[in-house]
């Protein structure tokens, strides 16, 4: 049901329906009523973030150029997510579609020298600035502080524990995705690497996925034991490769460690894919990649961080939220040379 479906059953044109439920004096008491009326009772419901950009747009065209939202970190640097590929790539997705909806993005500086946050709540409201984009912290306890909730917030990640709405990767979602694909190609004996760092960013839900899909797809005691490793350790990985004996590998890294991992692999001539398929889940894949895998869609991630802040604007919902709203981004599979169909009863 759209606001076009709405105006057809109303006997109005849209944009007198529309001027009604913005409670616009152009329209008479009497209409606003009977458009309410009739939109409860066919449980038609605006879409905040449309609300939200036309709220902008019918701005003054000075007004539209000064409005903004923050960019903020509780990292040191000035602007962290320039210093990586998984950052570039979101700040990158905020930045065009937050343009698209009529707003520019500032970034701040919250751990400038000297800086302080009521000093940095002061510059918010001297802008103007209702949103916040924060792009977390280093230390996964970090709260957000009480001076600076006046604002819409929305972060990216699960860094920050105070419960705010945040966009985040779909860890369990990439993990069932990978394991079915493993399934479908004809492995039966899948095994997960993961690092702790990744274990964290995940909320677990990698590994939760993984032995959760092994019991239902391949029996109670299917699943082989989780290999936990921050670096590829030689000994660590040989060893667990010789005693489970699994014919795949999901391998949940950082991107700079995958090349660690495939050298290891043919320096001890371990034959990728004919003796082992390997699939890796990384926030960046190697291009051109020498795994084929799962890589997070930043821009994605971006987007919809700015769509979901407009939409907290548009519904006044500043502050620490009480009801906080997750948005799980799903990853892009890429291909690679690292799996190949195999036979069902090798």
């Amino acid at each position: 049901m759209n606001i076009r479906h709405l105006a057809r059953l109303a006997g109005l044109s849209p944009s007198s329906v529309s001027l009604a439920l913005r409670d616009s004096p152009k329209i008479s008491a009497a209409t606003k009523a009977q458009v309410r009326r009739l939109a409860e009772q066919v449980g038609y419901r605006s879409d905040a973030r449309v609300v939200a950009m036309m709220r902008h747009l019918r701005k003054p065209a000075a007004v539209r150029e000064s409005a903004c939202f923050a960019v903020m970190s509780f990292y040191p640097g000035r602007q962290p997510w320039e210093q990586s590929l998984h950052g570039i790539r979101i700040y990158a997705g905020m930045t065009r579609r937050a343009a698209e909806l009529g707003y520019r993005l500032e970034p701040l500086w919250l751990r400038s020298p000297g800086m302080t946050y009521r000093r940095f709540r002061g510059i918010l409201e001297a802008r103007g600035i209702e949103g916040i984009l924060c792009f977390g912290s280093p230390n996964f306890d970090e709260e957000f502080p009480a001076e600076l909730s006046r604002c819409a917030i929305v972060t990216v990640g699960l860094s920050l524990r105070t419960p705010l709405h945040r966009v985040v990767s779909d860890s369990f979602s990439d993990t069932m995705t990978a394991l079915d694909r493993l399934q479908r190609l004809g492995y039966h004996r899948p095994g997960l690497v993961i690092s702790s760092y990744e274990e964290l960013r995940g909320a677990h839900k990698h590994t939760a996925a993984y032995l959760g899909w092994c019991e239902h797809r391949l029996g109670q005691a299917a699943a082989l034991p989780i290999l936990r490793l921050d670096l590829v350790e030689p000994a660590a990985l040989l060893t667990w490769l010789k005693r489970e004996r699994p014919d795949s590998l999901v391998f949940v890294h950082q991107g700079d460690v995958l090349a660690d991992l495939r050298a290891l692999l043919r320096r001890h001539r371990v034959r990728v894919p004919k003796n082992l398929g390997v699939l890796a889940i990384s926030p960046t894949l190697a291009e051109p990649p020498g795994f084929a895998g799962l890589q997070e869609n930043q821009l994605m991630m971006g987007v919809r961080a700015v769509e979901l802040l407009a939409a907290r604007i548009a519904n006044h919902d500043l502050g620490i939220p009480r009801f906080p709203r997750t948005e799980l981004v799903e990853s892009l599979w890429q291909d690679g040379p690292s799996l190949r169909p195999v036979a069902v009863n090798s």
